[in-house]
């Protein structure tokens, strides 16, 4: 790769080489590194490097301003690529999405000189003696340890014919350790995101694991119902990036999802939580930080080619439990005279005041189950925002303020949405790793809820 162009001296080879009415450039440089281990051993790990480079061409073909986007990645032919991507917007019909391009820059710009950001197998030079130690000890336990640890650093130069030139450097991280039996009949889990892995402690997700695997211990079976059910904030985090993911405003606008008020409109202003909850996204978010500009490759309902470049400020979708925003692109307020709103690459749900941590809400529950982690989470009904999953790696038993076995796996049927309204308690919210959508949501601070009547629909023969 060191005889490739630097990604910025890609960026203005192709502005430079556009005919088009405009255009947005931009190369994302990515580095990686990983270590995965299975029954108590290390097994692979592995660097490795990667570019992407997009081409956004903007062509007025008299009948209205059309839009051609074509990627490559490696070190392609920048003028090629240049004239592929004007002969798509020649081809495309006029874009509905078309505005101006975004041409003040958002705070947050970055050093376009500097070089790109990197990382390394070294990055876990403190992790991996760690892990190394966990492994003796689950030995001596005659317990088995399995998981990944992936930290990875992405560089995006973008730069647009309005004169921005914008770059973000975006480390992210996450560490997923299963713990199984030696007999292989019990599986727990604990997992953690991390922007540098400065801040994770192998021993204190050996712990987590540790605690869970002696709760299963003990075997329970339950029947399908509704339960009280304590969601910790890994779990809660899954279903609530699936009700940030879907706040489209123009699908609310046009009734085809929960954010679409009946009889037409949406229901900003509405309350859809119980408790005084927020829900907000913040691009400098400690620890959580995130892209502070748009960087859209194609257009869709939440984002548009148009506005590249443009600002994603803070921002509350949910405030004090009333609905407060929706994902709008420019070119969809402006047809609605509302306020654009960008999504951010993070996600807080919190409760001013609340302190409470998850074994603090175990004590004050009398009967009903602590989940560990969802997945295979898909959507039902999109009205209703009606989600349909499974729980995995522990579902536990709580009687008398204490976990007193392990019950059987469960399918559930739950609407994010109608949960907010029913939810009784939050704890305080923490930093927490998604375990369904990791893979590319690991930003997120979530508390703990307490949900009186959660949906078990059915029995799962998972586990």
């Amino acid at each position: 790769m060191s005889s490739w162009s630097r990604p910025q001296d890609v960026v203005e080879k192709a502005l430079a080489a556009s005919t088009a009415d405009g255009q947005v450039a931009f190369v994302v440089e990515s580095s990686a590194a990983n270590l995965r281990w299975a029954r108590n051993s290390l097994t692979t790990n592995g660097s490795m490097r990667s570019r992407q480079v997009v081409v956004v061409s903007f062509v007025d073909g008299g009948a209205g301003m059309a839009t051609g986007t074509v990627a490559r990645t490696g070190n392609p032919d920048v003028e090629e690529l240049v004239a592929a991507s004007e002969q798509a917007a020649r081809d495309a019909g006029p874009a509905e999405d078309a505005v101006p391009l975004v041409s003040e820059a958002p705070p947050g710009a970055g050093d376009w000189d500097a070089d790109p950001a990197e990382t390394s197998i070294g990055v876990f030079r403190d992790f991996a003696p760690a892990l190394g130690e966990a492994f003796g000890g689950a030995r001596d336990r005659d317990e088995l340890l399995f998981g990944f640890a992936e930290h990875g650093m992405a560089t995006t130069y973008l730069g647009t014919s309005t004169g921005l030139r914008l770059r973000h450097d975006q480390p992210t991280g996450r560490v997923e350790l299963n713990g199984k039996s030696g007999d292989m009949s019990r599986s727990v889990w604990a997992g953690v995101g991390t922007r540098d892995f400065a801040d994770v402690s192998v021993a204190d997700l050996v712990v987590d694991v540790q605690r869970k695997l002696a709760w299963s211990q003990r075997q329970v079976e339950l029947p399908a119902g509704r339960y009280e059910t304590l969601l910790p904030p890994s779990a809660v985090s899954d279903l609530m990036i699936y009700a940030h993911w879907t706040m489209e405003a123009r699908d609310a606008d046009e009734g085809r999802n929960v954010y679409a008020r009946p009889g037409g409109g949406n229901r900003i202003g509405e309350r859809l939580a119980a408790l005084p909850l927020t829900l907000r996204s913040d691009p400098f978010e400690p620890g959580l930080e995130a892209c502070p500009f748009q960087v859209v490759s194609g257009s869709s309902g939440s984002a548009s080619v148009f506005d590249n470049g443009m600002a994603t400020p803070a921002v509350d979708w949910i405030s004090g439990g009333v609905l407060t925003n929706l994902i709008r692109p420019r070119a969809w307020a402006l047809k609605t005279t509302a306020p654009a709103t960008a999504a951010v690459d993070n996600l807080v749900l919190e409760q001013p005041g609340a302190t409470a941590d998850l074994d603090e809400m175990v004590g004050a529950t009398e009967r009903g189950l602590l989940l560990t982690t969802l997945w295979y989470i898909r959507e039902v009904d999109p009205q209703t925002l009606l989600l349909t999953g499974l729980t995995r790696d522990g579902v536990f038993l709580v009687e008398g303020g204490e976990v007193t076995g392990a019950v059987n796996n469960f399918r559930f049927n739950e609407s994010p949405i109608d949960l907010l309204g029913r939810v009784t308690q939050a704890g305080r919210a923490e930093r927490t790793l998604p375990r369904e959508w990791s893979d590319w949501f690991t930003r997120a601070a979530m508390p703990a809820l307490r949900v009186p009547d959660f949906n078990m629909s059915s029995l799962s023969p998972a586990s």
